[in-house]
């Protein structure tokens, strides 16, 4: 099969040859751990990384579905502590140095109210751009072309954007939450305006390319759920959603998933009854168990993601524990295991790799000749053969 097939076949619950074998990524952080722990110094960004681990790849209908111009970065401020950046979000923040970059303090949000939508964020959200879409290219016929070969051997995704995860963004937790509350008719005219970029930037792409999957990105969670009840999911979201999930359906694309960390449990229902069917990356430490998930949709759920990121910070034993638990409900498809988040810096480069043994070794999935013949990757694992460790 070729990365492509497997890929469709895995996400429709038919049989394969071996799972797909894709990982989430890893913070900066890690990459700067890792080369004291063998990974070569030219292995520093996620790109490099996944040709490095050899994992296989997927393809993307370019199109442009944010911020357009994005605001310019700026520094601020700048001590031998920190940095008080301006984001392209438009967001005031102060970024640590020592380390602990991924979790910036924020300080300022750009969107406020109806003033800064109308007058801000409105115009850089104009679907009239003739950037934002793909067939306005040079290379469109060549993009059809590629993408609808049946020899093309990448699965084929188009981005759907985010719907409330931006607006999050932009407003900052308590803007957007006291905006749900105080100002609802603003943030369903965001929503649908969103909704209508995304559907008119998307809809060409759609009827031209054979599209396998939809991919949006809804950060909106926390450990305790979401920023929004079900209700207001339901009245903002649900029905945007659909009229998105509409296109790709009625174009023959019908796995469609959104990116959400934290704890999802009750967003499921409401994504389902918009059409988008796929959860990623199931955040296991926030409460979203990727087999209490399964057990309740079965089929009508896909599951990308789902493997315990803790599992990797405690050890060998703790990883063959984890990869077992989810046997069972991987094999019957619809799932394509990773890590449930970027991988962090106190996971070691040793355990990432004995990580992949496991997985790839109880999954079926072929280790990729190059990775293993790598100097580095022998001499560690030559240390677990010597100590019995070996998968």
């Amino acid at each position: 099969m070729t990365d492509r097939e497997r890929w469709i076949r895995c996400m429709h619950f038919q049989p394969v040859d071996h799972i797909p074998d894709e990982e989430f990524g890893y913070w900066d952080e890690t990459f700067k751990v890792w080369h004291e722990q063998g990974l070569p110094e030219e292995i520093n960004d996620n790109a490099a990384a996944e040709r490095y681990f050899g994992f296989s790849a997927r393809s993307e209908v370019p199109v442009i579905l944010g911020l357009y111009p994005e605001f310019e970065r700026k520094v601020i401020e700048e001590t031998e502590k920190y940095q008080i950046i301006m984001d392209t979000d438009g967001v005031k923040k102060k970024v640590f140095k020592d380390g602990t970059s991924t979790i910036p303090h924020y300080l300022e949000f750009p969107l406020k109210g109806r003033r800064e939508w109308e007058e801000i964020f409105k115009p850089r959200l104009d679907a009239k751009l003739k950037v934002r879409y793909p067939e306005n290219r040079k290379d469109w016929e060549e993009i059809k072309a590629r993408y609808n070969d049946p020899d093309w051997d990448k699965p084929v995704g188009i981005s759907i954007g985010s719907l409330f995860g931006w607006l999050r963004n932009w407003a900052g937790f308590e803007g957007i939450a006291m905006m749900c509350y105080d100002d609802p008719e603003l943030v369903q005219e965001m929503v649908s305006h969103l909704a209508d970029l995304t559907c008119s930037v998307i809809k060409r792409s759609a009827k031209e390319i054979r599209i396998d999957y939809g991919a949006g990105w809804e950060d909106m969670c926390f450990r305790q759920g979401p920023i929004i009840s079900p209700k207001m999911v339901r009245k903002f979201l649900t029905p945007n959603y659909k009229r998105i999930t509409d296109i790709l359906r009625e174009n023959g694309c019908d796995i469609i998933y959104t990116d959400c960390d934290g704890n999802i449990n009750e967003m499921i229902d409401p994504w389902l009854e918009g059409g988008v069917n796929g959860i990623f990356p199931v955040e296991v430490a926030a409460g979203s168990d990727p087999i209490a998930i399964r057990k309740k949709y079965k089929d009508k759920v896909v599951i990308l993601g789902g493997v315990d990121k803790r599992a990797l910070i405690a050890g060998k034993e703790a990883i063959k524990a984890e990869i077992k638990r989810i046997k069972p409900y991987v094999l019957e498809g619809g799932w394509i295991p990773h890590v449930d988040h970027r991988c962090p810096p106190d996971v070691t480069f040793e355990n990432y790799l004995y990580y992949l043994d496991v997985k790839r070794e109880t999954f079926g999935i072929p280790k990729p000749e190059e990775f293993e013949s790598r100097p580095e990757i022998k001499k560690i694992k030559s240390r677990w053969k010597e100590a019995s460790l070996a998968v």
